[in-house]
């Protein structure tokens, strides 16, 4: 009678596991951190869930967005920007102009304050850029899927895959996309504006509801007014900002063609007015026309057509922490919605995204074999991501308590906030070293 012989023991592995990440959400920070992943961790899987189909156009989603130049140099260096310049939908932000509407008394000047930042002065070709959502979505979406063609064996996009939810393991997390999935790290990228999201409680995280509305849509300038000018006029019902567009026929919100489709010289308008006394609901377009040729600087000449106007409903939405149980991360609008007083929830996602990947890429170097390699690959992954919201959480909580504070000011009846507000606009003008430090934070963040 033959013995049957025992298995032979297999050796542990000496090949490192590979870094398996997750990013739900095939938006403009979603899709920025696959692509920069791609190479940043060159041996990791790369996940990308997204619950639109994929025939759907996101070319012709017509939100506008303003880059900063930090932003446009990270876009740059992906090697996307070539091709959403090509498209001819970008504007340069040359100079940004910031007034009030409401006088400053004790202003000696003969003129009211304002600020003004230029590209020239800053010594860079631009500040930054204005395009629409789907001009930068769909090259960033097009080089994802080239790169998965490339290397099907770790990169994937998974359309039409909604996720459901994220459940933390002992090492890693669960992806709930119908078939549930282990990963090491999943990295929340989906957006969503304020009026869309559920409350938040502290700890949590902190919600404040401005009452306030965001109008937005386009005008067109004169014919000579100037290319690349970015203005912020803040009036009694809240700020006003127009943003420059290429020049075309005005689109209304959703890309719809404008009544008035004449070519010209186009600025993006976002309009944040009171909700509860909101002078623009009731109003026509002629006579949004004539309320608008009231508000901003005379610098802005005259505006001769608007667009139709979509509201959002505008408030303060931010979770606590960046990181959950150690392996599960927020991004961007995932993390926090802005006032759009600053224009900067873009750019604050790609300063996550970039500090994301040093993070990620010093746990993924780490190469942990043998049988305890899940324990310690888990604990540098959860020291790694301590590191990036530690580094994160200055830049992130500064330019939320700036925009908080910017918006509410407008919901204080006091009169003399307008004259503090116009004084510290002349002060900021006079002192140049304060005003580079503003221009450098608008550019690369606090940081």
């Amino acid at each position: 009678m033959t013995r049957t012989q025992p298995f032979a023991s297999q050796p542990p592995s000496t090949q490192p596991e590979d870094l398996h990440l997750a990013i739900i959400g095939a938006g403009p920070a979603g899709l920025s951190l696959a692509l920069q992943a791609r190479h940043a961790l060159p041996r990791a899987r790369i996940t990308v869930f997204d619950a639109r189909t994929a025939d759907h156009d996101v070319a012709a989603d017509a939100r506008t967005l303003a880059l900063s130049l930090g932003t446009v140099q990270e876009l740059q260096r992906m090697g996307v920007w070539p091709a959403i310049a090509a498209t001819g939908q970008t504007a340069p932000i040359l100079t940004v102009h910031v007034s009030q509407q409401q006088p400053t008394v004790l202003w000696p000047g003969s003129t009211q304050p304002e600020v003004r930042i230029t590209a020239l002065e800053q010594a860079v070709p631009q500040l930054g850029a204005v395009l629409s959502y789907g001009t930068l979505v769909a090259p960033l979406q097009a080089a994802w899927l080239d790169a998965c063609a490339l290397e099907p064996h770790r990169l994937a996009m998974r359309f039409g895959t909604p996720v459901h939810g994220l459940k933390a393991l002992a090492h890693g997390v669960e992806v709930d996309a119908d078939i549930a999935e282990a990963v090491d790290v999943a990295v929340v990228a989906e957006g969503g504006v304020f009026g869309q999201r559920a409350a938040l409680n502290w700890p949590e995280g902190l919600q404040r509801d401005y009452e306030q509305t965001a109008w937005v849509g386009q005008v067109r300038l004169a014919a000579d007014h100037p290319i690349g000018v970015a203005y912020e006029r803040f009036t009694p019902s809240g700020p006003a900002a127009l943003l420059p567009l290429p020049d075309g026929p005005l689109m209304g919100p959703g890309g719809v063609p404008a009544a008035d489709s004449r070519h010209g010289r186009r600025a993006a308008l976002v309009w944040c007015v009171g909700r509860n006394d909101d002078p623009v609901a009731q109003l026509n377009e002629a006579q949004r026309l004539t309320l608008l040729n009231t508000l901003f600087h005379p610098e802005v000449g005259p505006i001769e057509a608007v667009s139709s106007l979509k509201g959002f409903p505008l408030g303060l939405q931010a979770h606590r922490r960046l990181v959950e149980d150690g392996a599960i991360v927020r991004i961007g609008n995932a993390a926090q919605t802005l006032h759009p007083v600053a224009g900067q929830g873009f750019n604050l996602a790609m300063r996550d995204v970039h500090e994301l990947l040093a993070a990620l890429r010093q746990a993924d170097a780490v190469g942990i074999t043998g049988a305890a390699a899940a324990g310690t690959r888990s604990a540098t992954i959860r020291t790694a991501l301590g590191r990036f919201e530690r580094r994160r959480q200055p830049d992130r909580w500064a330019l939320m308590a700036t925009t908080d504070l910017l918006a509410r000011s407008f919901t204080w009846p006091a009169p003399i906030l307008a004259t503090a507000r116009g004084l510290g606009l002349g002060a900021l003008q006079a002192l140049s070293p304060a005003k580079r430090l503003l221009a450098r934070s608008m550019m690369f963040g606090w940081r």
